[in-house]
């Protein structure tokens, strides 16, 4: 069969380079986002899927000349010249993973078998763009992948299998990504012999289980101290690579990558700084911050932190104490 892929990020590249070493079928195209301004000096920037292409190549090739394969960057996959692209390309199936863009009902009904997705969660539960972070956050034992047929809906076409995969208890947001990186050719390529077999499952989703998983923004990895220490815990780690969770120490951004809940008490968000600790109250115990990143510095243990800047985290201490001795003295009045 004639397969089209479409995708953007890192996640996909285990994907695309099985199909393109796939000699039972022909990966005929593949679309992804334009390149972007990125970093401090704003450089225009390949997206991970173009870059793999053009710097270490698919197979052993160098660039999509070599590779025989049309690569198209449409701003928009549902301006009229994208759609015509894809049509001529006359693709049978269409695989879509960690693209960026909703595809028309134009692109849906283009390939003449399916249009198939590879999503991160286990459907109906964690439909949107982050199924990643929201699975780990929640506190979720188990996560897995979903081949499904496209329709015009979030995430919300019929499934034609799924891959069970556990999430372990010091899992991280980056960890997990690779998982599904991994596991998702072994099922695209199950899925695509059923549909070559004519024996593919097609298996209507509950949609009153749905949950759903927005769109992160870096303003999410804020941390909010009300919360009881073993959800922020999970959100740490859920957050990391991104959007990253954040504290604010002495006006500064202090970005948290691993922490561990302890049996501390104090004021929320009050620091409860030891000689070579960080830690910080929550709704119900504490946590004690193990690697941390002050805005524009390295990332750092804890106890490189203190050593290296002593006075922020002691002046955040003072100021955390002030703060809890107001709030006594205003409960006594």
């Amino acid at each position: 069969m004639r397969i089209l892929f479409i995708g953007t990020g890192e996640i996909g590249l285990p994907t695309l380079q099985m199909l393109q070493g796939w000699r039972e079928h022909k990966l005929v195209g593949i679309v992804t986002q334009p390149d972007k301004p990125a970093g401090r000096e704003q450089k225009m920037t390949a997206p991970p899927i173009k870059q793999a292409i053009q710097q270490v190549g698919i197979a052993g090739a160098t660039s999509p000349s070599e590779l025989e394969l049309r690569l198209l960057q449409p701003p928009k996959i549902k301006d009229p010249q994208a759609i015509e692209d894809i049509h001529a390309l006359k693709p049978d199936v269409i695989v879509v993973m960690a693209y960026g863009q909703i595809l028309p009902r134009a692109v849906l009904e283009i390939p003449k078998v399916a249009c198939l997705n590879l999503h991160a969660s286990l459907l109906p539960r964690w439909r949107g763009a982050a199924p990643i972070q929201a699975a780990i956050a929640a506190g979720d034992r188990n996560t897995g992948i979903t081949v499904m047929y496209m329709n015009e809906g979030l995430d919300a076409g019929d499934i034609l299998l799924q891959k069970r995969i556990e999430i372990a208890l010091d899992e991280t947001g980056a960890s997990l990504h690779d998982k599904f990186a991994q596991i998702a050719p072994e099922a695209l390529a199950e899925a695509i012999m059923c549909l070559e077999k004519g024996n593919a499952p097609r298996v209507a989703q509950k949609s009153e289980l749905a949950t759903h998983a927005p769109k992160l923004e870096r303003a999410d990895g804020r941390i909010d101290w009300t919360e009881p220490a073993a959800i922020i815990e999970r959100k740490i780690r859920a957050f990391n690579p991104w959007p990253g969770a954040f504290m604010e120490l002495d006006h500064r951004n202090l970005k948290i990558f691993s922490a561990t809940v302890v049996n501390r008490n104090g004021k929320p968000g009050e620091v409860l700084r030891t000689e070579d600790e960080l830690i910080v109250a929550t709704a119900d115990r504490a946590l004690s911050l193990a690697e941390v990143q002050l805005g524009g510095k390295r990332r750092m243990t804890v106890a490189e932190f203190l050593r290296g800047y002593p006075n922020i985290a002691r002046r955040a201490e003072v100021e955390g104490e002030s703060d809890l001795n107001a709030g006594i003295s205003q409960r006594k009045l």
